[in-house]
């Protein structure tokens, strides 16, 4: 597990799995949580590549804090398709 600046631990099926989402599209998105008994973020659901936006933001409790990532597909103004992952609030850790 890496142990970011805070104390809190990343366990490192975040890292496989956001890695599998880069790399290979394996999921739509992800949604990790802090588990606070063992001191550390974890994964908590993932998203199949065919789940919607809908289906990730029913995903978020309303009352308490996550951190996610989401494979977003869009189409540009020349007609390309394109993927953008975007993090919510932001995982640095997951990147580097």
């Amino acid at each position: 597990m890496a142990n970011a600046a805070s104390g809190m631990a990343v366990h490192d099926d975040c890292k496989l799995k956001f890695l599998e989402l880069k790399a290979k599209r394996t999921y739509r998105f992800i949604v990790f949580k802090i588990e606070e008994k063992q001191k550390q973020v974890i994964v908590e659901k993932l998203g199949e590549p065919t789940k919607s936006y809908e289906d990730f933001t029913a995903s978020l409790p309303a009352d308490e804090c996550r951190y996610a990532v989401y494979d977003f597909d869009f189409v540009t103004e020349e007609n390309c398709q394109k993927s953008r992952i975007f993090s919510l609030p932001g995982l640095p850790t997951l990147q580097e």
